[in-house]
């Protein structure tokens, strides 16, 4: 009788966890397909976008042209897909869509008159570091909330492993002194050897009480899959974009196109949630071309979109044979994109949090 209780509780048992899931719940931004592409695939090809470049030089011009055309261009334009593509989101974006573009690329331009070409390049290189790390410490951050990980120590811990690392590569760029940044004149802020060894220690105990952390929860079964696997990819990519590359052109172009490649990823994620519920006739467009079904669609135009605009501009440009002027008006939309990026993409919003599946 005995032998047969036990023989009932262990059926009863199999038949629970036929019912469970095969695989714990890891906080993915949307499902493993999408989240495998948009950690492991995108920093697989911006390693080899840069390292390629490294190993043939000759082929940087023509990964160069296709990072700009698909993924620059592109990023650029999915942002306006936030605040163009319907009237509500124009009417409640309308100064930064106007006036602020013009005011920026004014700026820019008496920048340029007043200090000459390299203050573009330079005001580039660390706005965009500043930048990208800051996307990529709000996307990790995303990851931490949808795994529940708020505790202080942990925020902290994270706080120092994403920042130092970057820190630590621009730091290590302007000891270097580079006089060209992506065919520009360039100055760089001087910095000695002897800080950017003390932040590489301070960044290598960091990081190594990062691991440690990581090691311990899996060894508790409490490591977070996609949270990890996320930061880890952050600290690669910065790793060899600052520090292992030593072009800084090549090593750009690796933290350009993971930091377009993702932005263009995020926002399509974005639009798809916010017309979770199919075509919305107040934003027919867009919602019709957000729906899961209509994904290559929806890439599709922005790319074409990007495309039309910004080749049509560089050919007005040409006509006035203003090489400056180009120079001038690229860099005020990178600038512009950088100010309301910063803008329309805070995690405190609701409509973001729910977006992104962190609603509180």
């Amino acid at each position: 009788m005995l032998r047969g209780d036990l023989l009932d509780n262990a059926i009863n048992k199999m038949g629970t966890m036929a019912v469970l899931p095969l695989v714990k719940p890891v906080g993915w931004l949307r499902n493993g397909a999408f989240d495998g592409v948009f950690i492991v695939g995108v920093m697989a090809l911006a390693l080899l976008s840069g390292w390629i470049s490294v190993a043939n030089p000759t082929l940087f011009p023509f990964i160069f042209v296709l990072d700009v055309w698909l993924l620059g261009y592109h990023h650029v334009i999915a942002t306006y897909t936030r605040l163009t593509f319907d009237l509500e989101s124009f009417r409640k974006h309308k100064f930064l869509l106007t006036w602020l573009p013009v005011l920026v690329i004014l700026v820019t331009g008496l920048a340029a008159l007043l200090f000459g070409r390299w203050i573009l390049a330079t005001t580039y290189l660390y706005w965009q570091w500043f930048h990208y790390t800051r996307q990529s410490y709000g996307v990790a951050r995303i990851y931490a909330r949808k795994n529940r990980i708020i505790d202080d120590r942990g925020r902290l811990l994270e706080q120092l492993t994403l920042y130092s690392v970057p820190l630590l590569g621009i730091l290590y760029r302007s000891w270097q002194a580079p006089t060209q940044f992506l065919g520009m004149n360039l100055k760089v802020v001087p910095v000695p050897l002897w800080l950017v060894i003390a932040v590489g220690l301070g960044s290598a105990v960091v990081v190594g009480w990062w691991i440690i952390d990581q090691v311990r929860a899996y060894l508790k079964g409490e490591m977070k899959i996609a949270y990890t696997l996320f930061v880890t990819s952050h600290l690669v990519v910065f790793v060899s974009g600052y520090l292992l590359i030593d072009n800084i052109n090549f090593g750009w172009l690796s933290l350009n196109v993971w930091h377009n490649a993702q932005y263009l990823m995020l926002v399509w994620m974005f639009n798809n949630r916010r017309f979770k519920e199919g075509v919305d006739s107040r934003h027919r467009f867009l919602s019709t071309i957000s729906q899961t079904e209509n994904v290559v669609i929806y890439f599709a135009v922005c790319v074409c979109l990007s495309t039309l605009i910004f080749f049509s501009t560089s050919k007005m440009l040409s006509l006035f044979g203003a090489l400056p002027l180009a120079i001038v008006f690229y860099q005020g939309l990178n600038f512009h994109h950088y100010i309301v990026d910063g803008i329309i993409w805070k995690l405190r919003q609701k409509p973001i949090r729910n977006a992104m599946g962190v609603a509180e």
